[in-house]
């Protein structure tokens, strides 16, 4: 007979709770535990990724739902022996609503959690990644089922058409219509490709869906390989993810045991099977041709389209790729119709959307909302505001692809049409917020050099353009900007976005021409005025020591590198500007704000 225990205590084993000590904490939760005489009654399991990272390790307590974050081992036989030998509520890790100055213990009571709609990430600390029971127990395997035993190709392809889904990847291009093409181009071989390289700086989505639930990825794999007529697939997978590859090989393992990758799938007749492929980390892979070329041991490079990969693709053949989030969308869609899917989202931009939730926001984290919901109610009722009460002045949506978007837009619709007329990108889904304090030509300067770095060098506008506008923008924040260097900006961008081969060029001037078209003012700055508005950049910034509100405590001047600093205890000190190197240390090291940055 099966054990019933009266309470379960979910633990999350996503990396970032796992590099926070979530493991050490889940092992000191069952020996507290068997100390009390408790295994009968009360069960320790891990789970994926919660996805509320800035407030790990984490653990839910159900039946209720109890929401307890920053655990540590030392809390432990504290937390035992309040919760689960008093019966107590451990209000200590309990998550506060700041605003409020309110504890919140149910999880889905949380702003983070209960704004949010969950498709892809719908078995979010809830289940076992390393089990595929869990997984079953949940609906797994059941889209699988249909699909092969009562689905024809051209059924499947027009239902993932009829749902809406477009490929999460960046491009938002129909997932059904490159499914058909795929499937209308005749061929003896053909190929189903996983984008999990996952290049973006800040962006961690593929990662947390491949540690959190591999199945769901499989099974969208295996559907897509039916509806195209693949017989194998790869995973594109960042070799960076040690995490994400460990629970990948144990789901691969594990579905082939069932009978669900293999030969005669579910007795169907239909072969199928996936193998990982280790991907270097390029960013330029993540454009398909280019993934395809480092598969088959090249360089990875884009080659010039048409022919496009769903005529010719992997080794020539005919090749479908879209991103680990596609995949994980397709068995909700066979399972629950495409009626279901596109009832969610706009009329255009349909489902849902997995955001990186990241920068100056009280509540970092992984996030899935409806697509149209808008960049205010992710930053104040997901993110929960911003840090420390500061000012919002900036989302970077899109990564390094994308664009710089002002506070003065928050109300804007997050959906591919709504985000391009502001001159960004959805993107995979990287979300970086921004305070008042950052310099956004620092911020355009940032990516670029992102982006010149991983540029592949095969087309010269991307290769020459993207150092060009790189050492453009260094000019400006190290002070050396002109008169006329906002133009010339603008005119490299352009010629950038029009004659660069692939996607990276494309969108590669992104960040500059966002920041110039809403921040424009921060440019003149910089170049007439040799002023940093926000005091970030380096060569434009001066420490002042206001002499009314020195206390001569010498801080500043024991903290002082270069012994630029002078005065005596008690007494005003005076920062030599020309021994400065304007690291901050001093204004870090202030008690009484007597440092100002001009």
């Amino acid at each position: 007979m099966e054990r019933v225990y009266r309470t379960h205590i979910l633990v999350c084993a996503g990396t970032g709770c796992v590099s926070a000590g979530s493991l050490k904490v889940r092992d000191a939760l069952v020996r507290e535990i068997e100390k009390h005489g408790l295994e009968e009654e009360v069960m320790v399991a891990t789970t994926g990724c919660n996805g509320f990272c800035a407030a790990g390790p984490i653990a839910v307590v159900h039946p209720d739902g109890i929401f307890y974050k920053r655990l540590n081992v030392e809390d432990v036989p504290y937390f035992v022996e309040e919760l689960l030998v008093k019966g107590r509520v451990v209000e200590k890790h309990l998550f506060a609503e700041e605003e409020r100055n309110e504890l919140i213990p149910v999880m889905n009571d949380i702003g983070f959690f209960k704004n949010q709609v969950l498709v892809a990430l719908k078995n979010r600390a809830l289940i076992d990644p390393d089990v595929i029971d869990e997984y079953i127990g949940r609906d797994g395997y059941v889209a699988t089922s249909r699909a092969l035993t009562e689905m024809s190709p051209g059924a499947i392809v027009e239902e993932i058409q009829k749902s809406g889904l477009r490929g999460r990847g960046g491009g938002g291009f129909s997932t059904g219509l490159k499914w058909k093409f795929c499937m209308e181009t005749k061929g003896d071989v053909k190929y189903i490709l996983c984008n999990a390289d996952e290049g973006d700086p800040g962006a961690f989505m593929d990662r947390y869906i491949l540690e959190s639930d591999p199945h769901a990825v499989l099974e969208g794999m295996i559907i897509g390989g039916k509806a195209i007529g693949a017989n194998k697939g790869y995973i594109y997978v960042r070799a960076e993810y040690p995490l994400a590859i460990q629970r990948l090989n144990t789901a691969i393992a594990q579905a082939r045991e069932y009978g669900l990758l293999g030969e005669n799938i579910l007795g169907s007749g239909f072969d199928f099977d996936i193998e990982l492929y280790y991907g270097a980390g390029a960013f330029v892979c993540g454009e398909e041709t280019a993934l395809m070329q480092s598969i088959e041991g090249k360089r990875g490079m884009p080659r010039p389209r048409p022919p496009f990969p769903a005529q010719k693709g992997l080794w020539g053949k005919p090749t479908v790729l879209n991103n680990v989030e596609t995949y994980a969308n397709v068995p909700q869609i066979i399972l629950r119709g495409s009626a279901w899917f596109s009832s969610l989202g706009t009329e255009t931009s349909k489902g849902t959307k997995v955001f990186a939730l990241t920068g100056d926001v009280n509540n970092i984290g992984l996030i899935e909302v409806p697509m149209g919901i808008t960049l205010r109610k992710i930053v104040y009722d997901i993110g929960g505001g911003i840090k420390n009460n500061r000012e919002l002045k900036a989302i970077q949506i899109g990564g390094p692809s994308g664009g710089c978007l002002p506070a003065s837009i928050i109300d804007t619709p997050v959906d591919y049409e709504s985000i391009i007329k502001t001159g960004a990108i959805v993107g995979s889904g990287g979300m970086v917020v921004m305070d008042d304090s950052n310099c956004m030509v620092d911020i355009a300067r940032f990516f670029l050099e992102f982006t010149a770095e991983e540029s592949c060098g095969k087309c010269t506008p991307c290769r020459v353009g993207t150092r060009i506008l790189l050492e453009k923008l260094k000019d400006i924040t190290e002070g050396r900007g002109k008169d006329g260097d906002i133009e010339i900006l603008e005119t490299i961008s352009r010629n950038i976005i029009s004659s660069s081969l692939c996607g990276l060029g494309q969108t590669a001037p992104n960040p500059v021409l966002t920041t110039i078209r809403y921040f424009r003012h921060e440019y003149e700055a910089h170049i007439y005025d040799k002023k940093c508005p926000a005091g970030k950049c380096k060569a434009l910034i001066s420490y002042i020591i206001d002499p009314e509100k020195c206390t001569g405590c010498m801080l500043c001047k024991r903290n002082c590198p270069q012994e630029c600093i002078t005065g005596e205890k008690k007494t005003p000190h005076v920062i030599d500007q020309t021994l400065c190197i304007r690291c901050g240390l001093c204004y870090e090291s202030c008690r009484f704000n007597a440092i100002r940055v001009e």
